[in-house]
């Protein structure tokens, strides 16, 4: 759960710019991507990769996402990220400008021997430690990618999903608690599927889901009010970038807000045995956390983001993205790395200029990506912009 002793919004003032903490300055791939080797160094709070579709400009970006749990901003098969004609395996390496001096993560693919299958390593300042939760003691990451851009008019899963990654990037134990959740449910919809009657075994099932279950949603519920609150604080500060009202909706978070969290696991317990006719008719569990959704409105319109037009949705995206890097940097103590994949596509100057001051005003590190280097021309000198092409990276040249 998120720490009562962080400081809550509202209660400190206003976020101001610090000293750059919390950077990347040298980036390592080995048989990476489209990378077989890559020795990056970069002395930059803001970097733009450019370059010709398909180069690997989202690669980069891709390596430095594996830099906290899950898959990458891409959800990709760890096999996958593995170089064609390469060893089979693949090695991620960051050198991190950190509070208290410069700390090395890396982590990789190592293939199998034997016939065995690859395994997946971590390590920090080459020590082995056994999962990404590890790094989280050292950086935090936020992402924006094309392929969220209809975030708000798809499927409830998908901004469950989206959820998800903005309570990890608060709370390291969060994805622990998803996976196990998810189990769990796999582990109760095989009995009803099996139609097992030893009530044992389903209300042992049962305890399970509901623990976990309204763990995962205390979280999120958390979260939520917390990023709703810094949104109101900030929401007349003149931005092209839309306020979002936000908020969880689903039957276990009503129970959640308006109960106390011993008692709410009973009565979810009890709504599961009373429902277990209708989950195994459905082969699913029908109330819990895995049936909420984010709702999102255009705050100034006070509209469903779903109706608001394309570009509406990607500013209000980019908008309720950045609040919660400043959430994470002002509860964490930790400025986030953010990724921006091809962010500036659809956005006019005046709006580009606009995202590039916020983003320098934040203080944290963003690594974004453009075909042309035009589009990051309202940065002026905040931003290094660096020349990819296949398997290589270097400063771009001034026209």
């Amino acid at each position: 759960m998120i720490s009562d002793s962080l400081n809550f919004p509202g209660d400190e003032p206003a976020l101001e710019a610090q000293e750059p903490t919390n950077f990347v300055r040298r980036l390592n791939l080995s048989d990476f991507r489209s990378y077989r080797m890559l020795d990056l160094a970069v002395d930059a709070q803001m970097i733009a990769l450019t370059g010709e579709n398909g180069v690997g400009k989202t690669n980069i970006l891709e390596a430095l996402s594996l830099l906290t749990q899950g898959r990458g901003l891409r959800r990709a098969d760890m096999g996958e990220l593995a170089r064609e004609n390469g060893s089979g395996g693949w090695v991620l390496s960051v050198e991190l400008e950190a509070e208290f001096g410069r700390v090395q993560l890396g982590t990789g693919l190592e293939p199998g021997e034997m016939g065995a299958g690859p395994t997946r390593k971590y390590r920090i300042d080459r020590a082995p430690v056994s999962s990404a939760r590890a790094f989280a003691d050292h950086i935090r990451l936020v992402w924006l990618t094309p392929s969220m851009d209809g975030l708000f008019s798809g499927a409830a899963g998908e901004r469950r999903r989206f959820l998800d990654r903005l309570v990890l990037a608060l709370d390291a134990e969060h994805g622990t608690r998803v996976n196990a959740l998810e189990k769990a449910l796999r582990n109760r919809n095989r009995l009803l599927e099996e139609n097992v009657r030893d009530e044992y075994w389903l209300k042992s099932a049962e305890r399970e889901v509901a623990e976990l279950a309204i763990a995962v949603s205390a979280a999120r519920l958390e979260t939520v009010s917390r990023l709703a609150a810094l949104i109101n604080q900030q929401k007349e500060r003149a931005s092209p970038f839309p306020w979002a009202d936000i908020h969880l909706e689903g039957e276990l978070e009503t129970l959640i807000a308006t109960r106390p969290a011993l008692e709410a696991e009973d009565i979810y317990r009890d709504m599961l045995r009373a429902n277990r006719g209708r989950d195994a008719a459905a082969g699913r569990t029908l109330i819990g956390p895995q049936a909420s959704d984010l709702v999102v409105r255009h705050g100034p319109k006070d509209a469903d983001a779903s109706r608001s037009s394309t570009g509406e949705q990607k500013a209000l995206l980019v908008g309720l993205v950045l609040a919660h890097a400043r959430l994470v940097k002002a509860m964490s103590g930790m400025a986030p790395l953010i990724l921006l994949d091809e962010i500036a596509a659809h956005f006019d100057s005046a709006r580009r200029a606009a995202l590039y001051e916020d983003l320098s005003g934040i203080g944290c590190q963003i690594w974004m990506t453009g075909a042309d280097k035009s589009a990051f021309a309202e940065a002026g000198t905040h931003v290094h912009i660096l020349d990819v092409r296949s398997g290589s990276v270097a400063p771009a040249v001034s026209s």
